[in-house]
């Protein structure tokens, strides 16, 4: 019995305690020191003039190959210098080595410039808020001239 003793102050507690609960800023009605919360949005959404627009032109440009000496040269190169080191004995084991080394570097060159020049589709687009963007990528294929696109990232999609 001493249940019910207990749990009327703690439920007469409870009420009045929620009484004071606050659910927010109290802002007074009126009274010129509390000026009531604005709250600002833009006006426009930049984000949809700067990333929608129309394919203007599409030419198709070969992607620039590294001109210096790389990895390719380097690794063809070793290849080349362990091959020639297995032929021959003496001096014609160190002449062998030399042109295994300058072999394989040519040849790792050369692959690694052929790898590098990839052509690549430059497009001019119109975007909606009147500028023009140049986007270069390695496929064109569902894009057109006059084609509406999204430009995200610097990659076009069409949409």
């Amino acid at each position: 019995m001493i249940y019910p003793k207990l749990s009327f102050p703690a439920i007469l507690t409870a009420v009045i305690l929620s009484g004071c609960a606050s659910t927010g800023p109290n802002y007074p009605v009126v009274g010129p020191s509390y000026p009531a919360p604005v709250q600002t949005y833009p006006a426009t959404s930049p984000a949809y003039g700067s990333s929608y627009g129309t394919v203007d032109s599409i030419q198709l440009v070969q992607g620039a190959a590294n001109g210096g000496i790389g990895a390719g040269a380097v690794v063809g190169g070793v290849v080349g210098g362990l091959l020639g080191n297995q032929v021959g004995g003496g001096s014609g084991k160190k002449a062998a080595t030399v042109a295994g080394v300058i072999g394989g570097a040519m040849v790792g060159h050369q692959m690694e410039r052929n790898t590098q020049a990839r052509n690549a589709y430059q497009l001019g687009i119109r975007m909606d808020n009147g500028s023009y963007r140049t986007v270069t990528q390695e496929s064109a294929a569902d894009l057109q001239v006059g084609a509406r696109v999204r430009v995200e990232n610097d990659r076009a999609y069409r949409y």
